[in-house]
């Protein structure tokens, strides 16, 4: 039987995506998102948990998370839990767990036309439709960062 690794976050980033380019003019992104669980203890008082996740986009969606993401946006990621090691210049043993996003969802509220600020902080996404598995709208899938 195959295993399953598959993780679904709502939440927000920390900072901005840091975006890279690695051989091969890759497109790797990274940033840390917080996911905050709310719940009511024994004698009624509201306790907010929150957990930071570090997520790393690759190619497409890097770019689109450089493009329009900022710190404070709220996204929904799916992905897979990956689990890094290595050694340090003391030779200590260090791990590192990420979330490779393989999907990504803006859900922070569209500004109107004509509110758009215009002080050089990122602007909504474009409209992307499908149906029925084609484009739909003004672009074409060659448009498309990915």
């Amino acid at each position: 039987m195959r295993g399953v690794n598959k993780v679904v976050l709502i939440g927000n980033l920390g900072r901005e995506p840091d975006l890279q380019h690695l051989e091969g003019n890759i497109a790797v992104a990274k940033f840390p998102l917080a996911t905050t669980e709310t719940y009511k203890d024994k004698t009624g008082n509201l306790i907010s948990q929150t957990e930071w996740h570090t997520v790393v986009l690759w190619r497409g969606l890097a770019e689109l998370a450089q493009k329009y993401l900022h710190k404070g946006s709220l996204v929904y990621i799916e992905g897979r839990i990956r689990t890094r090691s290595w050694e340090d210049k003391d030779k200590n043993r260090r791990f590192s767990t990420e979330i490779v996003g393989d999907n990504l969802v803006m859900l922070d509220k569209r500004k109107e036309h004509g509110e758009l600020p215009n002080d050089g902080t990122p602007h909504d996404p474009p409209d992307i439709n499908f149906d029925n598995g084609g484009m739909t709208g003004n672009l074409t899938k060659d448009d498309l960062p990915f």
